[in-house]
């Protein structure tokens, strides 16, 4: 398998297993719902993490794009991947799960400025702590990634539901979680804030060499 080919592989299939579990972490109920959201976006971030890079998520791969972290034939190939592995999981979920009954309604300005906003924290944090040399070998990396996540469902997951992940939106559309209508927000307002968060990134991290994620 080409090395392009098996990034875009684990990126599918950990995508997959992030959607799915979201899903089914909703239709739990549990008030651990949230916890269960990032600590499952960590462990999925080990198991591909040296593969790809663990991107999981459009608006992360915006951003290391722009960071200059790879390149734009692997962006393609990896938002592809994500959003045809976010689809798949929503609907191999609907053999488990009923649909959701009603959609989450939201206010699109408050709704837009937490998804761009926490968005911008994930990115940043992805940028900062798995694709600088400084932090090169950490261990820490998905740990610190699937609780930025964690943090920002529980604090503004009431408000936008949380997506902060174009293919997550994707997938939960499909589940009946989110409107279709409001799919628009989910997409846009998270590359914004990883357009912003990658220019940051590149204003202070100005001598740190480019780096091609996964290799």
């Amino acid at each position: 398998m080409t090395g392009t080919a098996r990034k875009v592989v684990a990126e599918a299939v950990a995508t997959f297993l992030f959607v799915f579990s979201i899903i089914g972490a909703i239709n739990s109920g549990s008030p651990l719902t949230t916890l269960a959201i990032g600590l499952a976006l960590a462990v999925l971030i080990y198991s591909v993490g040296h593969i790809s890079g663990a991107h999981l998520n459009p608006a992360v791969s915006f951003g290391v794009f722009l960071r200059g972290g790879m390149s734009v034939v692997d962006l393609i190939a990896y938002v592809i991947a994500q959003f045809v592995a976010g689809a798949l999981a929503a609907l191999v979920s609907s053999v488990v799960w009923p649909a959701g009954e009603k959609a989450m309604v939201i206010e699109v300005g408050p709704a837009f400025l937490v998804e761009a906003l926490f968005t911008f924290v994930l990115v940043w944090v992805v940028l900062n702590v798995a694709t600088t040399k400084a932090n090169d070998g950490n261990s820490f990396y998905g740990l610190a990634i699937g609780g930025t996540v964690f943090v920002g469902a529980t604090t503004v997951g009431a408000i936008s539901g949380g997506g902060f992940n174009p293919a997550v939106a994707l997938g939960l559309s499909v589940s009946g979680h989110f409107a279709w209508s409001s799919l628009w927000l989910y997409i846009v307002a998270p590359l914004v804030g990883a357009a912003l968060a990658a220019l940051l990134f590149r204003v202070i991290n100005a001598d740190d060499a480019k780096k091609i994620a996964g290799e």
